[in-house]
């Protein structure tokens, strides 16, 4: 089915389930067969659908977004155990069915760790990548992973660390704490990035499996080495996240041998995104 620009339809995963996937191509200047098609990748707890507030520099820059809900979302099947690289096979399979080979990769927050660790997964077909305010990995040597994290942050990763069971009870009784973010966040969430609202709340109102799943994903082996990354990939940060502290995305940077990162000293998890636009530029430029 089709609602402004947007098409949605599921693909079957080899297995068993279902990914429910998006297609928007905003339209634009040059022929639809040289739009750069940029998979995104939500971030926790989010849906999948594409970033609207990017739509208008998408269609200045003849960008094609292809998205999917990740599997305990929406209406994609749970695959628990899944690890960050199952990104790559994920969007792959999205990408196949829209008769699409080759593509660039993007995503905020958790998702733009996803879009890292899918590229590595598969550096045959991803062309460039962006991610913003994404976490690094856990296992991460030289990095102190949750320093710098708020309370409410940290509390809820800490019990992913403990396993299912306790990362379940957590959910169960966690109610959410604002001072997660900045005041520039909380700017950004009632100005241009106020979209973010409404895909956090589809992302919640089933429940908490993707979450869980989530972050179940962020405290394990991400399946798939960034060294192996041979795109070029942007990184945007901001100084101030208390969800992603900067050393992660300074960490990123030093460890993917093609990253450039951008880091805004006064920015929060969220206001790190106005920087969004500049960076899709950035991502036609270099993957298209």
């Amino acid at each position: 089915m089709s609602r402004a620009g947007l098409t949605e339809f599921d693909v079957a995963v080899p297995g068993g389930g279902v990914l429910r996937a998006y297609d928007a191509d905003p339209g634009g200047p040059g022929d639809p067969g040289e739009r750069l098609t940029v998979i995104w990748h939500h971030g926790t707890p989010n849906v999948g659908t594409p970033p609207e507030p990017l739509f208008p520099a998408a269609a200045r820059l003849g960008v094609r977004w292809v998205s999917y809900d990740r599997p305990g979302y929406g209406g994609s099947t749970p695959a628990p155990g899944r690890d960050l690289a199952s990104a790559g096979r994920y969007a792959a399979l999205v990408a196949d069915a829209l008769g699409i080979e080759r593509y660039a990769m993007a995503g905020h927050s958790g998702g733009g760790s996803h879009a890292l660790a899918g590229a590595a997964a598969r550096p045959d077909r991803v062309t460039g990548v962006l991610s913003v305010a994404g976490p690094a990995p856990f296992d991460a040597d030289d990095l102190d992973w949750f320093a710098g994290m708020g309370p409410a942050s940290a509390a809820s990763l800490r019990a992913a660390v403990a396993g299912r069971a306790a990362k379940e009870r957590f959910e169960a009784a966690a109610e959410f704490d604002p001072e997660m973010f900045t005041p520039a966040d909380h700017a950004a969430l009632a100005g241009e990035w106020a979209w973010l609202n409404g895909v956090a709340e589809a992302g919640s109102a089933p429940g908490s499996t993707g979450l869980i799943d989530d972050d179940l994903a962020y405290v394990a082996p991400w399946g798939a080495d960034l060294a192996e990354v041979r795109a070029p990939v942007l990184l945007l940060h901001g100084g101030q996240d208390r969800i992603a502290p900067g050393a992660h995305g300074e960490w990123l940077a030093r460890r993917c041998p093609s990253a450039e990162l951008r880091l805004t000293p006064g920015d929060g998890h969220i206001s790190a995104l106005a920087g969004a636009a500049s960076a899709l530029e950035w991502l036609r430029a270099h993957a298209g």
